[in-house]
């Protein structure tokens, strides 16, 4: 029985210390000169972005403005009864915001995070392309940057702050719970839980 309790321990002990990575990254926001910005998908409604995703694709924007990078990557699938994929709903929505075409590139794959971060690489690895900032939401910040960086990439973090995901300190909470628990998910098994359009 001792033994057990020291395993309930333990792992109690690093969870809450992964919530507080989570929490402690999601503050974090870098933008360097890089080779592309690099949007996350996220829920699209016969292409149009949710929420969450437009508030993702403004930041992305706003960082193309600035000159963070000369190109913007939407990634992201879609459901078999879906007319668009995530990265086709973003790639419309930016052009539809001023960005050209030309600097926009639709990456139309990934049904969460890993797999969405898998496809984006090989179009980047076509190109000569390493270095990324990622645009999420501040919660997945730790997750997405890992995975990003155990594929080979150079990448920084620069969240959107804007979005539903921030709205309440329960929301945030909710968020960050459930960051840590995908987080560890990653590390042990080097895969992610999350499936389908939408999950991140």
């Amino acid at each position: 029985m001792r033994l057990l309790g020291l395993i309930v321990l333990a792992a109690v002990l690093i969870y809450g210390v992964t919530c507080l990575a989570v929490w402690r990254v999601a503050r974090e926001d870098s933008r360097p000169r890089s080779d592309a910005i690099v949007v996350l998908g996220a829920s699209q409604f016969d292409g149009r972005p949710s929420a969450v995703f437009s508030a993702r694709l403004a930041h992305a924007r706003s960082l193309y403005q600035a000159r963070v990078a000369p190109r913007i990557v939407t990634v992201g699938g879609k459901l078999p009864a879906d007319r668009f994929t995530e990265a086709a709903a973003g790639a419309r929505w930016l052009a539809a915001r001023g960005v050209p075409q030309s600097a926009i590139i639709s990456v139309p794959t990934g049904g969460n995070t890993l797999d969405s971060l898998r496809a984006v690489n090989v179009v980047l690895r076509r190109n000569h392309w390493r270095s990324v900032v990622l645009v999420t939401d501040p919660w997945h910040e730790l997750r997405a940057r890992r995975m990003a960086s155990d594929l080979g990439l150079r990448v920084a973090t620069s969240p959107d702050r804007t979005g539903p995901a921030v709205h309440t300190r329960a929301t945030q909470i909710r968020y960050v719970l459930r960051e840590a628990a995908g987080y560890l998910y990653y590390r042990v098994f080097h895969s992610d839980r999350a499936k389908g359009p939408g999950a991140v």
